[in-house]
């Protein structure tokens, strides 16, 4: 149980939750223990009365009446504190399910991308789903059981040893073969736990991808195919699940044949030493209650074990995780005021996943309020410098300047706030059109948002809607053509008013009029902004104070449009090939 000493801080944090939940344990189990002495006392009194020690009827109708008067008082009690108990310890697990997950999904958010690269999504999403919930299970009913279980061994043991010892013996006798066997069965349980869990993640990831993918599999024919395929994962995971359970199954017809074999014991046992005279008819009575009272939490020692077993190797899973160090780390806790500067000096980067190297050399300076276009080629590095501007991956050659400071002095926090991004590839949440524009400033009014919208030329698509701003659209916004989410990103990117904005070939799935619009509308905004705009068209380009265009990751080319155009190269040959499409169309 190393992995889940993890969980100790929790429970010193709702320490008080778990002080009652024992508490109450304590106090209803003892009243438990009132019940089957009760019984047995009134079996004696009517074994007294058969044999004429005891010649009063209404006594023993007295006697009788006030004993179930009794019994039926301990067992509301015992109900009462058990309902306390149950509340104390289950809610006690549900706030250690919501601290483990908030943690796991702040971790989420401190990594880098390229941990997002090389791991896959349903993996992770299994950490903060299937195993924080087999932890639950281990935090919640496994330590209420176990503490259950420990109070009334002791509770009944003890009172058990003080009616008759030799008749005690020999109702816990099958006890340590019980103990052997749970501990050879947990450590099997342990080892088939955590193969179930890796091929849960395998079907989580494979069908993540396959949901994501549906419309791919589904233009390519490959529908067969794609299910052969997760059917090989899910019967194989299917067979990992079923030895599991093959072995978890053992625990209760063990617990049921060592519960009968008490049950034979005492009455024989008890049988043959009340014929002696060494006890009185009602101890055999008050026993075989004691025994079968045990029944259950023995039972449930199996169980719980198991559960043990699977929050192990969950934790053990959630463990490695939290310690994963950030590749990316805040290195100044003040906050920085960013005003927009930004410089490269003989900057280099290479991917770790693909050992691509995507800038070579880039040197450029871009003054704050101005305006920087890069163009080139696809795969020419130009997204990895928007990347670097937001300190997604840190360089290892060069430096990068904000404010004539390298980056890496810049409290990451405030570098991220004042940057408005908009992405390659749009993405949007499912959720209504309204929220996913306020994403950029969840304090916006209608008013600001409106505007936002009409600055980038899809307010009128969006008042078309049946429901205009409150329209709900699909999971990455299914429901919207690449434009009109292109279009939403960037409202939500001006509505942030950031000191520097990037445009990372957002413009591509609208036509050219629409994108002379939202360009006029981004020249007025961007007057008083760092603006970056990745391109792939000379018509969002040439308006920049500053073009440079990228081939294999180095600049072959840096000027204002005035300067590129007059020299020959790929500039001129790009421009003068749109003018012609243009023509043409």
């Amino acid at each position: 149980m190393k992995a889940l000493r993890y969980i100790n801080k929790f429970f010193r944090k709702y320490k008080y939750r778990l002080i009652i939940g024992i508490i109450c344990t304590i106090i209803a189990r003892i009243l438990s223990l009132v019940t089957p002495r009760l019984i047995g006392e009134s079996l004696n009194i009517v074994e007294q009365y058969t044999q004429n020690e005891i010649t009063n009827l209404q006594l023993v109708k007295d006697e009788l009446f006030q004993n179930i008067l009794l019994i039926l008082a301990a067992v509301l009690l015992s109900g009462v504190f058990t309902f306390i108990m149950r509340q104390a310890i289950i809610n006690m697990s549900r706030y250690i399910e919501f601290d483990l997950k908030n943690e796991i999904f702040e971790q989420y958010q401190k990594l880098s991308l390229n941990f997002y690269k090389k791991n896959r999504t349903g993996d992770l999403m299994n950490r903060i789903s299937e195993d924080v919930g087999k932890v639950r299970m281990y935090v919640g009913p496994a330590i209420m059981y176990s503490i259950n279980m420990i109070t009334l061994f002791v509770v009944v043991i003890s009172y058990m040893i003080k009616i008759d010892l030799t008749l005690t013996l020999y109702a816990v006798l099958p006890l340590p073969i019980l103990s052997i066997s749970i501990y050879f069965l947990s450590r099997e349980i342990n080892k088939r736990s955590q193969i179930v869990l890796e091929y849960l993640s395998k079907l989580t990831s494979i069908t993540q991808e396959y949901f994501s993918g549906m419309n791919v599999i589904k233009a390519y024919g490959i529908e067969k195919q794609t299910f052969k395929d997760f059917d090989t994962i899910a019967d194989e995971s299917k067979k990992r699940n079923i030895a599991l359970y093959k072995l978890q199954a053992l625990f209760f017809p063990l617990m049921i044949l060592l519960i009968g074999i008490s049950n034979i014991l005492v009455i024989y046992i008890g049988g043959m030493r009340y014929i002696n005279g060494l006890i009185s008819f009602g101890v055999i009575a008050e026993f075989i209650i004691y025994v079968n009272m045990l029944t259950w939490p023995v039972a449930v020692v199996g169980w719980v074990t198991s559960i043990i077993q699977q929050a192990e190797a969950s934790q053990k899973r959630i463990n490695a995780f939290l310690e994963i160090q950030p590749e990316i780390q805040n290195f100044v806790n003040e906050a920085s005021k960013i005003e927009g500067k930004i410089e490269f000096k003989d900057v280099s980067f290479t991917y770790d996943d693909t050992n691509t190297t995507a800038l070579k050399n880039v040197s450029f300076v871009l003054e704050k309020n101005k305006t920087l276009a890069i163009l080139g080629k696809t795969g020419s590095g130009k997204s990895t410098i928007a990347d670097l501007i937001a300190r997604l991956y840190d360089i290892k050659q060069g430096v990068i300047l904000i404010d004539d400071k390298p980056i890496k002095k810049i409290n990451l926090e405030s570098l991220r706030n004042s940057i408005g991004f908009v992405p390659q590839e749009a993405f949007l949440f499912s959720d209504t059109i309204e929220n996913n524009i306020k994403f950029g400033n969840k304090d916006a009014v209608k008013e600001i948002i409106t505007t936002a919208a009409k600055n980038a030329h899809i307010h009128s698509n969006i008042e078309n809607f049946s429901k205009a701003y409150d329209t709900f659209i699909g999971e990455r916004g299914v429901t919207l053509s690449g434009g009109q989410k292109q279009r939403i990103s960037i409202a939500r990117a001006i509505i942030k008013e950031p000191k520097i904005l990037i445009f990372d070939d957002c413009l591509s799935a609208v036509d050219t009029e629409t994108e002379e619009i939202i360009l006029n509308n981004l020249n007025a905004i961007s007057k008083d902004k760092t603006t970056i705009i990745i391109t792939h068209r000379v018509s969002s380009a040439k308006n920049a104070d500053l073009i440079i265009v990228l081939d294999e990751g180095k600049i072959i080319q840096q000027g204002t449009h005035d300067q590129l155009f007059n020299q020959s190269g790929f500039y001129q040959n790009i421009y003068n090939q749109q003018l012609i499409e243009k023509i043409i169309k």
